[in-house]
């Protein structure tokens, strides 16, 4: 008895400290590796990007060259943000991999300045990170990658070609002494999927967005994880369009 008893009164401890965590953050409040940060933004989506230059400079730079500065600065979307690591990661060099690589080895010009790049694949590519309207993650529903029956998020339209499954992993709460496990009452984090093959839709990877609920006046920003993810999703993608351009 005095063994349930104790379990009993972790499990209660355990339940009080994680309520008393969800009131003491406001709803505005989100994280950014593990820090907490300020959500509202006083700016537009484009002066967000030109305020974050170690983040965001080359996307600022690809969304001017692109044509759709006007549409990042009064148009209403939610961004789900690239960074600058994979632009880098996308064009590469001719000696260490990526897209100049491949353009080097079929005597084609490789890419020097951004803007050796064709605007229409530019323009492209960045509206398959962009989706209508304005939603924070308590808009999108759970997704659960083991129970996908059950939790198993949603499918949205990109503005661009792109279709992906967008949800919310609630991650267990384990006290620190890991003996005490609550299913699903942990911190949660918006993920999401781009389905590159839609005849079948349940094979695909997740992505942590590792920043969200960012909020300009004009919209709502997750940002990618670039570790996990590239540019418009699929690099061979973009880059199969940059080369044929090119030839």
């Amino acid at each position: 008895m005095n063994v349930m008893m104790k379990s009993i009164i972790k499990q209660v401890a355990l339940i009080f400290v994680l309520t008393t965590l969800l009131f003491a953050c406001k709803e505005d409040e989100y994280y950014t590796d593990g820090g907490r940060a300020e959500a509202v933004f006083d700016g537009t989506i484009m002066d967000y990007l030109d305020a974050k230059p170690r983040e965001f400079d080359t996307i600022a730079q690809i969304v001017r060259l692109a044509g759709l500065e006007d549409k990042f600065t009064n148009e209403e979307f939610t961004f789900f943000a690239p960074r600058d690591e994979d632009i880098k990661q996308l064009i590469g060099s001719f000696t260490a991999g990526g897209l100049n690589a491949q353009l080097y080895a079929l005597g084609l010009d490789t890419i020097k300045v951004l803007s050796d790049v064709d605007p229409v694949i530019w323009n492209f590519y960045l509206h398959r990170h962009i989706f209508n309207g304005k939603n924070k993650l308590a808009d999108y529903p759970q997704v659960d990658y083991s129970l996908m029956n059950v939790y198993g998020g949603q499918y949205y339209q990109s503005q661009g070609d792109a279709v992906c499954n967008i949800g919310v992993v609630f991650n267990d709460a384990i006290s620190s002494d890991g003996k005490s496990v609550l299913r699903y009452m942990g911190y949660r984090q918006l993920h999401m999927a781009y389905i590159s093959d839609l005849s079948n839709p349940d094979v695909y990877g997740g992505v942590a967005i590792t920043s969200s609920d960012i909020q300009p006046h004009n919209g709502v920003i997750h940002v990618l994880d670039y570790t996990q993810t590239e540019f418009g999703y699929r690099n061979v993608h973009i880059g199969a369009d940059i080369i044929q351009s090119k030839r």
